[in-house]
């Protein structure tokens, strides 16, 4: 009795899993059936065998047909394969030629097929986009009074405590306060080497905790975290059709009307004009209307924009809509910011000159009273100093001058002033050395900020802090070159002679620097001009205008700000720039399997139009050229589900 239970919930999970599979089962067998029926000239039961196949196979198409039909006053290629299949039938009963009726129900049976398989193609799409949704838990172990205990992720709340035990999922958007581990990123990243994380460190939803114990504190809602955010854009994506897709569907109501005026006339006309009979006549305009009809073409476009999407997800890179990753394809001109995009945004101390020679004191001093600044200059001045293990000095009185610098006391057995900052900032107590003046210049023609140190009137030497450049930048602007990029620029805000230097060094010659957001929107607009499809590359709250007037916007995606993430249309999850040339790549191959769709599906339409009225076809025949042309567009399409050169990052 359990058995036959487990068996008939198998097979109900069968029919709602894959409806048209099973109807497309069960019209074969019923035609099998017929036919055989037929052979043994049991007339009636055939008629009644092959009517159920006709209603089995042919129901959804009708409904879809009849739907279109009377709710929006328009033909669809489902509602003329119905006509088609009915026509051959009546044909059949007129003439009781019945192998006519038979005709019709492979007609059914193969657009049933035809259905089932470009329902389990777009499922295959579909799986690998939609597997996004499994990448988080549903519960977390919170850890309350002491104790924990499972809750509901949505049940979180900011600065709440949650235990996450090795092998586990991250299940939201939070930092470690206690614990260190290498955690599996690269379900967001792409990225598939572990990535160390330790106390202060940011972890995502639907990562994979390595072999450390982790105690972390939300810092914001659940539903705001990464993944979510992936997950509500690809489903966007999903949704919102292309250009290209737009265009075929408003080419396929005008054609599927010319369609049935066509067969309408060729139906009645070859009697008077070619002294056709009435039967031959209504044959052939039934092939006609198989035949014609623009499902091939309807298949070419969308199967293979959304394996494009989910082949993207899978490598870290997350495009917002089809009609995204066809332009991109088209990119000809690239605009990056400079700051968090071709650099790392992290400054680093890169050279201390003392005026004694003493390295170490220098850096003390300025790291003791930077401990008290948010600016990014002097977190990596006191970065420095901890990296060496230097001791600083309590420091009081510490006042900051915006756009200057930052000043504090030290005591020790006299009350010492300190002094961090620009040079003019330094020069309104002391003069400045004319050796360390030439050197600061030197520096900052290298791209480097200048930080001058003092100590009661007496200059201690100069800090230069520089942004690093990412390790990929060059190779990934050479790259771009080679694929044919027309031009490269450099937008950014800041200063001229920093801004030079890291795009010398990344062989890009054409500089815009010391821009505000509106100077960039400027830019791109005059880019867009010349080169009509442009890309801009950035990370910052600035670059958000400037992202959304591009033809193309492209985010970082864990250094680039929320601002930034919502307007662009492309995000690079991992980071790395690297991948923006597997994304133009994609982007190109999609356009590449669209046209050889185009190209295929109409001169398949043509070869059978001509095959039917020069040489004449079956419809059997004609239905299996017509659905098998679509078949293998929509399994073209597919061929975009394979890994792009550049998704996976060599170990």
């Amino acid at each position: 009795m359990t058995s036959y239970s487990l068996r008939k919930t198998d097979f109900r999970n069968l029919i709602s899993e894959h409806p048209d599979a099973v109807a497309a089962m069960m019209c074969a067998v019923l035609l099998l059936f017929g036919w055989l029926c037929l052979q043994f000239s049991w007339i009636g039961l055939a008629l009644l065998i092959l009517c159920a196949a006709y209603v089995i196979g042919g129901y959804e198409s009708a409904k879809e047909g009849l739907t279109t039909l009377f709710q929006e006053k328009e033909f669809d290629v489902d509602l003329l394969m119905i006509v088609a299949a009915l026509g051959a039938a009546f044909l059949g009963l007129w003439r009781r030629e019945y192998h006519l009726i038979v005709d019709g129900a492979v007609l059914i049976l193969i657009f049933a097929i035809s259905g089932a398989l470009e329902g389990y193609a777009m499922q295959r799409t579909n799986n690998a986009i939609s597997s996004l949704m499994g990448l988080t838990p549903d519960t977390a172990r919170l850890i309350l009074h002491g104790e924990e205990r499972q809750v509901a992720i949505d049940k979180l709340a900011i600065n709440d405590e949650i235990l996450v035990k090795p092998g586990e999922l991250i299940p939201t958007d939070a930092v470690i306060i206690q614990g260190a581990s290498n955690l599996n990123e690269a379900s967001i990243t792409g990225e598939s080497l572990p990535v160390e994380k330790t106390v202060g460190d940011e972890v995502f939803a639907g990562t994979i905790n390595g072999t450390g114990a982790l105690i972390l504190r939300v810092h914001q809602p659940p539903e705001s975290s990464l993944i979510q955010r992936v997950i509500r854009l690809v489903k966007q994506a999903q949704t919102e059709a292309p250009p290209s897709q737009i265009f075929v569907e408003n080419l396929e109501r005008n054609y599927a009307k010319v369609i049935v005026v066509c067969g309408i006339l060729l139906a009645v006309l070859p009697p008077f004009i070619f002294n056709w009979d009435w039967e031959t006549t209504i044959y052939k305009a039934l092939i006609f209307l198989v035949v014609a009809s623009p499902c091939a073409l309807m298949a070419a476009i969308m199967p293979a924009l959304l394996s494009g999407i989910a082949n993207g997800a899978r490598g870290g890179i997350l495009f917002k809509g089809g009609a995204v990753l066809e332009l991109v394809g088209k990119v000809k001109a690239i605009a990056f910011d400079k700051t968090g995009t071709l650099t790392t945004g992290e400054p680093q101390v890169m050279d201390i000159i003392a005026v004694d020679g003493d390295e170490n004191q220098i850096l003390s001093v300025a790291a003791a009273v930077e401990v008290y600044s948010e600016h990014p200059i002097g977190k990596a001045i006191v970065q420095a100093a901890k990296n060496k293990n230097l001791t600083l000095a309590p420091v009081y009185n510490v006042v900051s001058h915006t756009g200057f610098g930052i000043s504090g006391e030290i005591e020790e057995i006299d009350i010492i002033d300190i002094k961090v900052g620009n040079a003019k900032f330094i020069e309104s107590d002391s003069d400045l050395p004319a050796n360390l003046v030439a050197k600061s210049q030197k520096l900052e023609t290298q791209g480097k900020t200048i930080v001058w140190v003092a100590q009661s009137e007496n200059i201690l030497g100069i800090i230069a802090v520089a942004d690093t450049i990412r390790p990929e930048a060059a190779k990934t602007i050479q790259r771009l070159k080679q694929i044919g990029i027309q031009n490269i620029i450099v937008v950014s805000g800041d200063r001229q002679l920093t801004t030079s230097y890291v795009a010398q060094q990344l062989g890009i010659s054409e500089v815009y620097a010391e821009l505000l957001p509106e100077d960039k929107v400027t830019v791109i607009r005059r880019l867009k001009r010349q080169y009509q499809t442009v890309a801009m590359v950035g990370d910052g709250i600035n670059d958000a205008p400037a992202l959304a007037t591009a033809s193309v916007g492209i985010a970082m995606g864990t250094t680039g700000s929320d601002i930034a993430l919502e307007t662009a249309d492309i995000v690079l999850m991992a980071d790395r720039l690297e991948k923006l040339v597997a994304t133009i790549d994609l982007g190109r191959r999609a356009i590449r399997v669209i046209k050889q769709n185009i190209i295929f599906a109409l001169s398949s339409i043509g070869l059978l139009l001509v095959a039917n009225f020069a040489t004449g076809i079956n419809l059997p025949l004609g239905v299996i050229g017509h659905e098998g042309s679509t078949v293998l567009v929509t399994l073209s399409g597919l061929r975009l589900l394979r890994n792009t050169k550049g998704f996976r990052t060599a170990n």
